[in-house]
């Protein structure tokens, strides 16, 4: 009788494990990326200045880098329609930040919810609800690994190439923020230790000039270090070559945490 218990407890554990190494697999195994739509370089010549600004080489890595994140990361519209144009520039939002590595799938991120227009931090955005200044933001608890966008402010990002401003890129930095486990404006999953200190003195002396009107940076970025990060971040890639004349160490910094210099 034991005999027989424990041959059904270890058979048991085997289809468990096969089980488990069939999910492994399934996980872990390659997306199948989609071919690049030809017709894809003409809109994004149209409306993504970052992309313009490349080399036809690194234009093509763009658009490979564009679809391997459209095969990873699940994009859904709530009560609004998810269009070409919505997808290709939440795609490209989602490669700038990371264009200067060669490899990268964001891990802690496996959907995008998008919203017709700003919601509220309950995530309402009917006519009747109060307080819809939520332009993005990066879920938490049920919405872990979720992030969620306003379509007007993802055609916005891009409508308006000399604003320092981009909301989709913003929401992507606090993902690469969020790498060492920890969203505290701090990027040292990328600059290592050495650079650690120099980036909190450069942070705070420019959050200081924020608050006192004495910067051209946002004014959101001088309401955390979270924020600073983000809103610098948005400054560095929109407009690299004012930003790097008015913020020359600023500048320095962020090309080393992202691995790339203005175009």
């Amino acid at each position: 009788m034991q005999i027989q218990f424990n041959n059904m407890i270890y058979t048991l554990l085997f289809i468990v494990f096969v089980i488990f190494v069939c999910y492994a697999f399934y996980v872990m195994k390659p997306k199948k990326v989609g071919k690049v739509p030809k017709h894809w370089h003409a809109i994004l010549m149209q409306n993504v200045l970052f992309y313009k600004k490349l080399s036809q080489t690194k234009q093509a890595v763009f658009r490979k880098r564009m679809m391997l994140f459209l095969s990873e990361i699940h994009i859904e519209g709530v009560q609004t329609e998810i269009e070409e144009l919505d997808r290709i520039l939440i795609a490209s939002s989602g490669v700038i930040p990371v264009f200067g590595f060669s490899n990268w799938s964001y891990n802690n991120l496996s959907g995008i919810l998008v919203y017709p227009d700003s919601f509220n931090a309950d995530l309402q955005f009917s006519d009747r609800d109060e307080n819809k200044r939520i332009l993005g933001m990066v879920g938490t608890g049920r919405f872990e690994n979720q992030m969620i966008l306003s379509k007007k402010a993802i055609r916005l990002a891009f409508n308006n190439k000399t604003d320092k401003h981009n909301t989709p890129v913003h929401e992507f930095v606090h993902l690469l923020d969020k790498m060492d486990g920890e969203t505290d404006g701090i990027p040292a999953f990328f600059i290592g230790k050495e650079y650690i200190a120099p980036w909190l003195a450069l942070m705070h002396k420019e959050m200081e000039a924020i608050n006192k009107d004495a910067s051209d940076i946002r004014k959101y970025g001088g309401t955390s270090e979270i924020e600073f990060f983000a809103v610098a971040s948005e400054y560095f890639f929109e407009r690299p070559k004012l930003f790097k004349q008015k913020h020359p160490d600023l500048y320095r910094m962020l090309s080393e945490c992202f691995q790339q210099t203005s175009n």
